[in-house]
């Protein structure tokens, strides 16, 4: 308990920030969305000139921009990168910290198993984006409440947050896994998202060439699809269970890796 604690109050502040952050996006973009909404079919016939391709992109391809929840859809993708790029880095600082920061012989001289230290500090990384999901969640049902002038979308917005936590959960036990792999949080932390950056990469590529469709099962950017997720609730089961295979076998990774690792102190 003592060391959930101390990684709780150790992120304390980053987890302000990024909260802040979402926040902050989520208010802007309905602030753009007041505009949208005032320009009338006109935007939506604009963006229907735009390629496929750039569409997909920026997440816009099937949506009605000047409806509140086809605008909110376009938060997803951007929802799905911050989250991703939060739980990745903090999954590989966690773990691999304590030689940066010299305090593993604190660390490991208490009387309790590396299994122990390894299941504190991610049950302080899972409560951690757990946290910024229900931010997110949160502030997203009050801010698009104070523009929408029709039904509630509540229901749609806590789709996309569940598939957001997801993939928070699946960038989490990656970046973990990288950090028991490798010997120093800079490493760990540079390897983490470089993995990030190229499954999101990937996914740009995926929309730009509709040959490389067979490649998704690589990238989690593209197991949930916006329109799917909000018009019909559902999530496909084969990239469900996809996620928690890597889930399960990052986890795994991470106590069998760094249980065996030499800690230099």
């Amino acid at each position: 308990m003592n060391i959930l604690l101390r990684e709780l109050r150790a992120n304390l502040k980053s987890i302000i920030i990024w909260s802040l952050s979402m926040i902050f996006l989520i208010y802007v973009g309905m602030v753009k969305y007041s505009g949208f909404e005032a320009a009338g079919q006109g935007i939506n016939e604009l963006f229907d000139q735009m390629p496929s391709a750039i569409k997909s992109i920026f997440g816009i391809s099937g949506l009605d921009l000047t409806s509140i929840s086809g605008f909110y859809g376009i938060f997803f993708l951007y929802f799905m990168l911050l989250g991703g790029i939060h739980a990745v880095m903090l999954g590989a600082v966690i773990i691999a910290k304590e030689e940066r920061d010299k305090t593993a012989d604190f660390l490991f001289v208490k009387p309790v198993v590396r299994a122990r230290v390894i299941t504190a500090k991610l049950t302080a990384a899972f409560i951690n984006i757990v946290i910024l999901n229900i931010v997110t969640l949160v502030s997203s049902i009050l801010i698009v409440s104070i523009y929408n002038k029709g039904n509630s979308i509540s229901s749609q917005i806590l789709n996309l947050m569940l598939a957001l936590f997801i993939i928070q959960v699946i960038f989490l036990a990656l970046g973990a896994g990288i950090g028991a792999f490798t010997r120093n949080t800079k490493k760990s932390t540079s390897l983490a998202s470089t993995i990030l950056l190229s499954a999101f990469m990937l996914s740009v590529a995926i929309d730009l060439y509709k040959e490389l469709d067979f490649l998704e099962f690589l990238t989690p950017f593209k197991y949930f699809k916006t329109a799917q997720v909000m018009g019909s609730g559902s999530f496909e089961p084969i990239y469900l269970l996809l996620s928690l295979v890597i889930i399960t076998a990052c986890t795994a990774i991470t106590y069998l890796l760094y249980k065996k690792r030499d800690i230099h102190i």
